[in-house]
């Protein structure tokens, strides 16, 4: 139940509350237009949303902007997941493989997939990039270190892993998932292997991933 102030109007706790469910309202139902459709306009999303086109411009004066945060909402989730992974003590293999499962679940390169090189992203959303490259970095390290995963994978080989499980989409969203997962298991049980054959040719380097979004 919302709380009320003595006059009988919301309280600013109360406000709060609801203007971050409105936020997350906004951005799953952005993510949704824009992965269906790169080309959408702002004002399917605030139906979708259940919002009026005013109160959104209100909170995103452009379709750019709101990619921007759609993006950055992207950015914070993935690296919430690398960083429960590396809080995680005991089983090295366990802890990627949770990793990779809630990354695939988030369907955050759905995005990569369906808006890079739609917008132009600031200073700040290549700052959080690099911050989870690194974090990544040390989860994929840590878990070689153990002899879990195959020593030539690379952080970018991952992008590209997660962009091909991102892929896998039909019209039903709950068979979606459970064709991701059924890749997914076949995906990791490729990367544990313990004689794996070796890859052909170099994995894609930094700038191939990045030039992508300019």
């Amino acid at each position: 139940m919302q709380t009320v102030n003595t006059t009988g109007s919301p309280s600013l706790s109360g406000r709060r509350a609801q203007a971050a469910r409105n936020h997350a309202r906004i951005l799953d139902a952005a993510h949704a237009v824009f992965v269906a459709d790169p080309a959408a306009p702002i004002s399917a999303v605030a139906k979708r949303a259940g919002v009026g086109i005013s109160a959104l411009y209100r909170r995103y004066p452009s379709k750019e902007e709101l990619l921007r945060q759609l993006c950055a909402d992207g950015l914070r989730r993935y690296i919430a997941a690398v960083e429960v992974a590396l809080a995680e003590e005991g089983d090295a293999w366990a802890s990627f493989a949770g990793f990779i499962g809630r990354v695939v679940d988030e369907d955050v390169h759905s995005i990569t997939l369906r808006l890079a090189g739609t917008f132009t992203p600031t200073p700040e959303l290549y700052r959080e990039a690099e911050r989870a490259e690194q974090l990544n970095m040390r989860l994929v390290e840590r878990t070689k270190a153990a002899g879990a995963i195959r020593p030539d994978l690379t952080v970018n080989d991952l992008s590209f892993l997660f962009e091909q499980l991102a892929s896998v989409r039909v019209t039903d969203k709950e068979r979606t998932g459970v064709l991701r997962h059924r890749y997914l298991t076949l995906l990791l049980d490729a990367l544990r292997t313990p004689s794996p054959a070796p890859l052909p040719g170099p994995a894609p380097i930094g700038e191939e991933i990045r030039g992508r979004w300019s």
